[in-house]
């Protein structure tokens, strides 16, 4: 398993790890983060026979609505700035449930196209009752941020093939 991915731009390779996309994306959302790093170590090896992707051919459709994502699809694939990434409700899989619905990632490159989801078990209900709750009280919150770290670690433990499944 690496602890990174790898894109080129105009034929040189970049190299991320998820340190890196912390230091753009900021402190607020680990899980978001590490879930778009995962998405993308396991979709970019797919998306060109196993040679890293020019990153500005790579366009990103999602139903996850997290900004730690997004700011880490943007860093790496600058699909943000140039219009090639969206956040789509009808990707939405509302039949996987509330917890389930909205892991759902395509990333296209050239003539290939990949759709990824979030197993089972990987997100916990209570990290999504708890994010879409209003009014949170001081406890919801000091929850909520463990909650996100915890699954930011263990996002980062685990292959992203045991994570996110080629549908």
């Amino acid at each position: 398993m690496t602890d990174q991915i790898t894109v080129r731009e105009d034929g040189k390779e970049l190299a991320y790890r998820y340190a890196d996309l912390m230091l753009f994306h900021g402190f607020g959302f680990p899980g978001g983060v590490a879930h778009a790093f995962k998405v993308m170590q396991r979709a970019l090896p797919l998306l060109d026979n196993g040679a890293p992707p020019e990153r500005r051919e790579i366009a990103i459709r999602t139903a996850f609505r997290g900004p730690g994502a997004r700011d880490a699809f943007e860093m790496v694939t600058r699909s943000l700035t140039e219009d090639r990434y969206v956040v789509d409700a009808a990707l939405e899989c509302p039949e996987r449930g509330e917890t389930l619905a909205r892991y759902v990632f395509v990333l296209s490159y050239r003539e290939t196209t990949v759709r990824l989801q979030l197993r089972d078990g990987i997100v916990r209900d209570e990290f999504i009752a708890l994010g879409r709750k209003a009014d949170r009280t001081h406890e919801d919150e000091v929850r909520l941020t463990y909650l996100t770290q915890e699954m930011a670690q263990r996002l980062l433990a685990t292959a992203a093939a045991e994570v996110y499944d080629v549908t």
